[in-house]
């Protein structure tokens, strides 16, 4: 699989989170997919649960709908800094992929802080048109204290 079309990918979703274009989120993913946000410790234990869990598109949009319409949490946004995607394996079409993030949270008063830290555990494969789309994405953070609730997708 081509690394820039991963990096072009991942571009695209944390553009999307970045500019709260919460819409155009779950259209970077297959359906069904997977969508987890889990600690390093849960995964090293094997745990299944997350933060956030959803397994189909509509459930990313959802998640979306909820953000827009439900959801009170003090006014905040994002900012990605993504690493470089490496590929470690392909199988039935799609390829396993490790990337590396860091997310600065910045208040509605303007007041920024280190948010999380992690690497994106993902199954990317090219859907009938041969766009890359995320099939799983699990989004392994590097500790488990968030001092808010995490509301907006990682």
């Amino acid at each position: 699989m081509d690394v820039a079309r991963l990096v072009e990918l991942n571009a695209a979703y944390a553009r999307a989170i970045d500019n709260e274009k919460f819409e155009q989120w779950p259209e970077l993913f297959a359906d069904p997919c997977l969508y987890k946000v889990t600690t390093a410790e849960n995964l090293a234990r094997g745990f299944e649960s997350g933060i956030m869990y959803a397994d189909s598109r509509a459930m990313l949009q959802d998640r979306v709908s909820a953000l827009r319409k439900a959801n009170i949490y003090e006014r905040q946004r994002y900012r990605h800094v993504v690493g470089l995607p490496v590929v470690l394996g392909r199988e039935n079409g799609a390829a396993s992929v490790e990337t590396p993030f860091l997310i600065v949270r910045i208040m509605g008063d303007g007041a920024m802080a280190l948010f999380a830290t992690g690497c994106y555990h993902d199954k990317v494969a090219a859907d009938g048109a041969g766009v890359l789309k995320f099939a799983e994405r699990i989004v392994v953070c590097d500790g488990g204290r968030f001092d808010t609730l995490v509301a907006i997708p990682l």
